[in-house]
């Protein structure tokens, strides 16, 4: 049986798109992204599926400094309507409710209720894990925010329904393993993934992007992170539509390898449907 795994508890939305994509896998529930990946480079796990960006809390942090070092390859994507339930203990109502404990970025996902209620707030690791908090303390003032799945894992009852502040809230997933994926099939949208560091010269991330303008090649993706302290060179993550052994791609990566001073790619694979909407 293949085994999946993520980060967060049971009922959380990175186990809901892991079950998604691998309905008959066994997943194997880690307590950081480190953790996860560390799973599948160790052999305890066959894949991860880690979230790499929301749409209205942007970039997940820590997973673009960890993905470079994992050794792990991106075989996959995958895009996940997320939908945050208030949720109490049975017979608990909104009245009651006196503070809220959610993930951080789920907190900033429903200010609007928050605002609304005007309860104070509590910071946790995982918002599967705020629901168990919730009904371990057996406490009608306390109250989570979690995904729907999370109030039948832990008997809660839910007192708001669907409390995004974003009804197209969307968080993007890749999986990841320790073999590349095969490649996609010719004709069949396709997204490559890489790291690269520039030189340092000036102009030096003009000129490594400049293929990609030459060769009409849309990015959907890029983003600047430093390494360390002091003056490095950043790193920089792209995420580019089409396949390496594409002509346009291949003069591309020609180009960028000429300017930087590290080139890395981190996995070709096929388009999730998600991205052909709109």
């Amino acid at each position: 049986m293949t085994t999946v795994a993520y980060q967060g508890e049971p009922g959380s939305n990175s186990a809901t798109a892991a079950r998604a994509l691998y309905p008959d896998a066994s997943g194997h529930p880690c307590t950081g992204f480190e953790q996860a990946l560390d799973a599948v480079a160790l052999g305890d796990a066959d894949l991860a599926v880690i979230p790499v960006d929301n749409s209205a809390a942007g970039r997940v942090a820590d997973v673009h400094h960890l993905l470079p070092e994992s050794g792990l390859f991106i075989v996959g994507e995958y895009f996940l309507a997320i939908r945050f339930d208030l949720m109490g203990v049975a017979g608990a109502t909104p009245d009651q409710v006196e503070c809220v404990r959610s993930h951080v970025h789920a907190l900033g996902q429903c200010r609007k209720l928050l605002r609304e209620g005007g309860w104070r707030t509590l910071v946790c690791d995982d918002t599967a894990g705020a629901a168990r908090e919730v009904a371990e303390l057996g406490d009608p003032r306390h109250a989570a925010l979690a995904p729907p799945a999370a109030a039948g894992l832990h008997g809660l009852d839910v007192l708001r329904a669907g409390v995004e502040d974003d009804p197209e809230n969307t968080t993007r997933f890749v999986v990841l393993s320790r073999t590349p994926a095969p490649a996609p099939d010719p004709g069949q949208p396709t997204m490559t993934s890489l790291f690269f560091s520039v030189r340092n010269i000036p102009s030096a991330l003009y000129k490594a992007l400049g293929g990609f303008a030459t060769g009409g090649v849309n990015l959907t993706k890029i983003e600047s992170y430093q390494i360390g302290a002091g003056l490095n060179a950043s790193r920089f993550y792209v995420e580019a539509e089409g396949h390496p052994d594409e002509q346009r791609i291949a003069l591309a990566l020609e180009e960028l390898r000429f300017f930087s001073s590290e080139v890395r790619v981190l996995g070709v694979y096929p388009a999730h449907p998600h991205r052909l909407k709109g």
